[in-house]
């Protein structure tokens, strides 16, 4: 078991949350995750990672699979501007690889919001730290369980 994914059980497990980690063939793209565990492409948690551009840290918007950050909104929640973060960032702050972002089990602690549109949904679906590995999960504990704040940030 990869050390990123013993993070993310290891985070769930101390959530007190029942942890069900799926491996799948793929799920590098919102779409292969949904199609992979047969849910809603919004039922999927994206973790999408920028660069804060003044304070060098890693920032995470959690979203709707099928929706899209506006670089704009984030950047106004954020309260710097916001860019591409690179592999290396996201690495060295998350621990994770692209494609395989968790909402839990960062290496540091992370400032973070969500996507309104995952809390319409009983159950959402997220990355467990690796490309190949989702977990599933009651929505509305995301905040909770990240220290996420809901707000409209998407296009």
């Amino acid at each position: 078991m990869s050390k990123s994914l013993k993070r993310v059980r290891a985070a769930l497990e101390e959530a007190g949350l029942p942890v069900e980690i799926l491996e799948v063939e793929n799920a590098r793209t919102a779409r292969e995750a949904a199609d992979s565990v047969g849910c809603a492409l919004d039922q999927i948690a994206k973790s999408i990672i920028f660069r804060a551009e003044q304070s060098g840290a890693a920032v995470l918007f959690l979203t709707a699979g099928g929706n899209r950050v506006c670089a704009e909104k984030a950047s106004a929640l954020a309260g710097e501007p916001l860019g591409k973060a690179d592999a290396a960032l996201i690495r060295g702050q998350t621990g994770f690889a692209i494609g395989g972002v968790s909402p839990v089990g960062h290496l540091t602690p992370i400032r973070a919001w969500i996507d309104p549109r995952l809390l319409e949904f009983a159950q959402v679906w997220a990355a467990a730290g690796t490309p190949r590995h989702l977990f599933a999960l009651d929505a509305h504990v995301l905040p909770g369980l990240t220290g996420a704040v809901a707000a409209e940030f998407t296009e």
